[in-house]
This record gives structure tokens, sequence and C-alpha cells, in this order.
């Protein structure tokens, strides 16, 4: 157990020493890490793992090798990883079939596998080392800090890249010291809103001394977001000092970790972070020796969106339904059990560590001048390089996705990017060179939101898009006031008869008068952003909403009911293959006279056609498209 500082600074130096000697090869070994986020591992990463212990103990080397997996490398569209040390070697897209190969070359005869190096598709050159990578050359990682390179179920590894000294720190230092050395930092929540960070603690602080609470959010449930899991996946223990730091800032004794339980990685490498920080004295009574007390809970979310909201997380906490409560008051003053409680996302409380052990002033240098720091996205959708990126606060959303993201895949154009989830807007073109920070993003009419980012191109019908929003929303209200239950549905219906065909121009009028009614009267921030989709396409994309109405078209052939697909005949050969292909028998034989003679040919019947691309993905002569 580490009873005091002295005692942790000890074994911090004695496991720097050992991560640093893994890393430069001053062991005299060879150690091999495998990506363990959840992408990975959904790519048999735990079986890679299996195979490299049993070759590894088949060939009598365990003395000379080890293997263990480590978090999120982030680069999900090339993943699973395996990452050789001291050389530095990354291997990407591995499979169990590869183990042999690297064992028998790289690991026996210090052989790069050449075939399994990354390809930079500007020149073609393979790449070896991570760093060299266009796609982590502009990250700068603090909140993702240890992620990728540590083993997040090994505390002596967390130990060896810091964990801890944060705490020390700060408990050396009057709470309100602390407090002001978050404000001094200028870091604001990550959660969505970018309220800063360090005054809803001082706001908690404020209040009279008593039980208080500090809670995580780990609640992520934007479409296509998973900044917060692989954090807790693959650092859970920096998550957790910047929850014990905030609990020593404002007064609290106890912590409340909410995270889906869907997400079972992050669940299960919680619970042992936090039994070996227990093991080793540091959650509980009188960390190092002082009079600061300390308990750290997990409780599960059942996956509702709306939870992710503070109030209606509190309310779930305490076995009530998840639904927001009205405000004022905030959770700073009657939260968890109606006691001042602090809520800070994941990746908020990721970067607290940071902030004591390096100094505001070291945080505060990144970013811009009301956005201090680094942002995580979940880059993905219509982009060559999909996966999680922390950039500083200030980098263009060109560079995030051409620089970083590598552009769009098959030449396509970009039509837009998503930023914020389901709260968020659609900025176009128009804005790639706009620098990413909270204020930019609102003053453009989107919003930086937990991190997701989606990149949409020309084949993305907009309509479509703010459609699927809103499904998602209704599916999610929680029904607790009428303008969100209701008024949402009521949108989805109007948006659902655009995509039919259906629709007027009068339609168009209502969804507007909805969206301003939805904004100004839902009571939480699930209800009053639930519209900002629709109004950032409508802004932008105003003619697809037309063509939709008045042309009955949709211009990237998306939307089935407004679709047709036709056969070419100058290039149908004739071969039936989409015949037979067609689920419904929409496809028949055909002639058709050219320059005197009758050439077989097929045509489909819109009016059985069901639209399922079949007949288009078969072709192998390009001659159905989509009109």
């Amino acid at each position: 157990m580490i009873k005091n500082f002295e005692e942790l600074e000890k074994v911090s130096c004695e496991c720097s020493a050992c991560l640093a000697a893994k890393f430069s090869g001053k062991d005299s070994k060879r150690h091999i890490v495998l990506c363990g986020g959840t992408g990975c591992l959904s790519s048999n990463s735990a079986e890679i793992l299996a195979e490299f212990e049993k070759q590894i103990k088949e060939r009598g080397l365990e003395d000379k090798v080890t293997v263990n997996q480590v978090g999120c490398f982030g680069f999900c569209s090339q993943g699973p990883f395996v990452k050789i040390y001291p050389e530095d070697t990354l291997y990407k897209m591995v499979k169990v079939g590869d183990v042999s190969e690297i064992m028998d070359k790289d690991i026996a005869k210090g052989e790069i596998v050449e075939r399994l190096l990354y390809v930079d598709p500007k020149n073609g050159e393979k790449v070896a080392k991570q760093d060299d990578i266009n796609f982590y050359k502009k990250q700068h990682r603090i909140a993702l800090n240890g992620c990728g390179s540590i083993n997040p179920e090994d505390i002596k590894e967390g130990f060896g890249a810091g964990a801890f000294k944060g705490l020390a720190k700060a408990l050396k230092m009057d709470r309100q010291a602390v407090i002001d050395e978050v404000l001094a930092s200028g870091i604001r929540g990550r959660g969505g809103a970018g309220f800063p960070t360090g005054r809803k603690w001082q706001f908690a602080y404020n209040q009279p001394e008593g039980e208080k609470y500090v809670i995580c959010n780990g609640d992520e449930g934007d479409p296509g977001a998973f900044m917060d899991r692989s954090i807790l996946e693959g650092n859970p223990l920096a998550v957790i000092e910047g929850m014990m730091i905030a609990g020593y800032a404002i007064g609290a004794q106890n912590g409340y970790f909410y995270v889906r339980a869907e997400y079972p990685i992050a669940v299960n490498r919680l619970k042992l972070a936090i039994a070996q920080a227990e093991k080793e004295g540091l959650i509980g009574d009188n960390i190092f020796g002082t009079d600061f007390s300390f308990r750290v809970h997990l409780r599960l979310g059942a996956g509702a969106f709306v939870c992710g909201e503070e109030t209606a997380l509190l309310n779930s906490i305490e076995g009530q339904r998840g639904m927001p409560r009205p405000r004022p008051p905030f959770p700073a003053v009657k939260g968890l059990w109606q006691k001042p409680s602090i809520v800070n996302n994941v990746e908020t409380l990721a970067c607290i560590p940071y902030i004591m052990r390096e100094g505001a002033a070291e945080f505060a240098s990144v970013g811009t001048e009301k956005s201090k720091g680094t942002k995580v996205f979940a880059l993905g959708g219509k982009v060559n390089n999909v996966g999680l990126v922390e950039v500083p606060m200030g980098t263009t959303l060109r560079e995030l996705i051409y620089d970083i993201g590598g552009g769009i895949p098959n030449g396509k154009k970009f039509k837009a990017i998503q930023t914020g989830g389901p709260s968020g807007g659609c900025l176009t073109e128009e804005a790639l060179d706009a620098e990413i920070d909270f204020d930019n993003l609102v003053a453009r009419g989107s919003m930086m939101g937990s991190g997701g980012a989606i990149v949409m191109d020309e084949d993305n019908c907009m309509v479509d898009v703010a459609k699927f929003y809103m499904e998602f929303i209704c599916d999610e209200s929680c029904g607790k006031c009428s303008p969100c239950r209701i008024g949402t549905k009521r949108m989805l219906e109007i948006l659902t008869k655009i995509t039919e065909g259906k629709a007027t121009m009068d339609d168009l009028d209502k969804l507007q008068e909805l969206a301003a009614n939805i904004k100004s009267n839902s009571l939480c921030a699930l209800g009053q952003t639930a519209p900002n989709p629709v109004l950032s396409t409508l802004a932008h994309f105003k003619d697809e909403y037309i063509a939709h109405i008045v042309d009955k078209k949709c211009p990237a052939h998306v939307c089935k009911s407004l679709m047709t697909y036709e056969i070419d005949k100058d290039k149908c050969i004739g071969c039936g293959l989409c015949e037979r292909q067609c689920p419904v028998s929409a496809i028949s034989k055909t002639d058709y006279i050219a320059e005197g003679h009758k050439l077989p040919s097929r045509i489909i019947d819109s009016e059985k056609c069901v639209k399922c691309g079949l007949c288009m993905a078969s072709c192998k002569f390009k001659a159905i498209s989509k009109k």
C-alpha cells in the first residue's frame, strides 16, 4: 500500500523507469502490444493475443518477449494493430494468421513484415512508425494520454504514465487553490455545452459544508461517438484521479461513475482500476496520510440517451426514472439526493490530472483564446481515416477532414460534416477553414457537443440525414414535456412526407415553426437542440428539400419512394445476372433493335421494384443506375 507522498514518488519513479526501459529496449526484451479497444476486439484482437501467447510459450521465449493489450490506438479503420517495442514498429490490419510471420521474421530475426505496414496513400510509401503517419502528426494527446501505450489493467503501468501525481500535488494545496488552478487553465466541459469547469466546481465549493458528490457522466449515446468509452477502456485511472481531485476541491467524499451497460469492456476495466487503486490505498480513508477520504462507486445505465442530460442522470442514479429536472436549482446547489453535486464527463475529468501535474499554464498554452486545450473527436462517416483523434482547439475542419482524416473516399466531393450529434448541425464547405472551438461552431449553426464528427459526401441526402436524427430523438425523448414528446413526432411526420414525395411547400413553413417552438419551450437540452439538424440542413440545403417537394426527386438518389432503377440498353449485354438476383421478380427479359439487329436486354418493372439495389450491385457492366 502507498501510505504517503514519498512512497508514491518512489513507486512512480520505479514504474516510469520500467516503462521507459520497455519503450527503449534497455530491459533487453521485445514487447508486443495489441490494441484492446472495442473496435479491434471485435476484429479478433483477443484471438490474436492468445495466438501470440501460445507461440511465445511454444518457442520458449517467455523471458525474452512479452505481450499484452493496451487501449485504443485511435486509427480504427486500420485495426487491429500490433506494435513491437523497442523498435516502435506498427503493424496494421493484423489477422490471427499473421502471428506466425511476425514471430518468424520480426521477433526471431528483427526483419520488418513490410506487407503489414501502413501505406501512405499520397505517395505509396510504407510507414513503419506510428508518429510518422499523417493521421497522428497533428494530434496532441492530453485526454488520451496513455491510451494505446499502457496496459489499462496494470496499475503499475498507470504509475509509469504519471497516475496520481496530479492528486498528490492537489492534496498539498488549499482547496480553493486547486479550483483556481482549474479556472486558470480555461478548461470548459467536454460533454457538450462547454461550461467553464472551474466555475462549476466553485459553485459547489461555495455551498455549505456537508455531503457533496462528484459524478462522472459516461453515458455516451450520440450516434457515432466513442470518445469517452475509449478513454475509460484505455486509461481509466486518469478519470478516477480527475474525479478524486474534483472531490477534494469541492469537499466531497464520494464519487459516482455512470456508464452505459452496453460498454462492457469500459465497465470491466473501470471496475478493475477501482479495485487496484483501493488495494494500493489510493481510494479509501486518509489518502497519502492526509485527512482526505474518498470512495468511488459505479452505476450502470440502461442505454437511455436522455440520461446523458445531467439531471436525468442524477435521477437514474437515485433509482428513479431517467427524466430531467427543472432548473434552477442546478446540481451544484441541489444535485444527487438534493446535495451539492458536480457532473463532469469522462474527457473533462481525464484532463484534470494533466492540469494539476503540468500546471494550468501548460494546458492553456494549447488552443484558442476562449477554448483552451484539446478536443477528442470520433471522426467517422465518408472519410478515409475513421477513428479517434485528439487535436488542439483551433484546428480547422479542413485539417481534421483532409490532413488527419485523409479526405473523402473514392474521389467523392465533400458535402457536409455533422458535429455535435443529434444536438448539432451540419457545416458545409464554406466552414472548412473555420477554427474548431466552442464559440466558432455555435456561431456557424452547429456545436461541439461531446465530439462526434460525421463526414458526408455527395451521395448523402440531407433531408434523409435530418430524418435519421429526428427518428433518433423521437425514440429517445423521455416524454416528460409535450414540446419534445409531441413536437418532434410531428417534425418526423413532416420529414417522412417530404422523403416520400407527399409534402407541400406549406409543410416547410410548419417544420420551421415547430422547430422554433420546440427549441424555446422544451424542458432540457435534448428537446432544446432537437431541431438543430433540421434547421441547419434547411439553411444550407433548402434546394434539396424543394426538389423532394416540387420535383418529387431525391438529388442524391437515397429516398426510396422518389427513386427508380433503370437499365441502360446500350450497356446491358443481356446476361441475366440482375434478373436472377432480384428478390421480387421485377426484372424481365426484353429485346431491342440496334442497327437492324435484335439484341437481348433486361427491363425493370418500377411498380414491382422494392429498391433493394441488388441488381445494381451485381451488374459487372455498370448498366444499371439510380434515377
